[in-house]
């Protein structure tokens, strides 16, 4: 059975996120840093009268910070905002979702996200569990 998925980029490479989880995309402009963030938070940013957290996805994968916040996929969980950063967004599109093959070796953080795997033009494009790249809350 088919299921839509967004096209993006990140740390040059193709991915898919489940549209399930997307909220909207949006161009992120001033993002203002939150003190003692875990280093994945590139800070906070107003969105359409709400502050979202940014989060440096690039980072979170173990790929350093990116460059100047652009492009953003809108998430919402737990009743919480948050904007990935992407590279570049393609398209929304139906795929077949298939299970990752337990021989695949992903390195730096991709393998803490993944939750599958797309076939696009005969090209394997990692399905990234957005929530999974959301840092949990450090106890005081």
């Amino acid at each position: 059975m088919s299921e839509l998925f967004l096209i993006a980029h990140v740390a040059g490479r193709a991915i898919a996120i489940d549209a399930d989880q997307v909220a909207s995309v949006v161009d992120i402009g001033q993002v203002v840093s939150v003190p003692r963030a875990s280093g994945v938070v590139r800070g906070l940013a107003a969105l359409r009268s709400r502050v979202v957290t940014v989060i440096d996805t690039q980072a979170a994968l173990g790929h350093g910070a990116a460059g100047t916040p652009g492009r953003a996929v809108i998430a919402c969980f737990d009743g919480h905002f948050y904007a990935f950063l992407v590279d570049a967004l393609e398209d929304v599109a139906p795929f077949e979702r298939t299970h990752l093959s337990s021989g695949m070796a992903l390195d730096h953080g991709w393998g803490s996200c993944a939750a599958g795997v797309i076939e696009r033009d005969g090209e394997p494009l990692l399905i990234v569990d957005l929530v999974r790249l959301v840092p949990m809350p450090i106890a005081a």
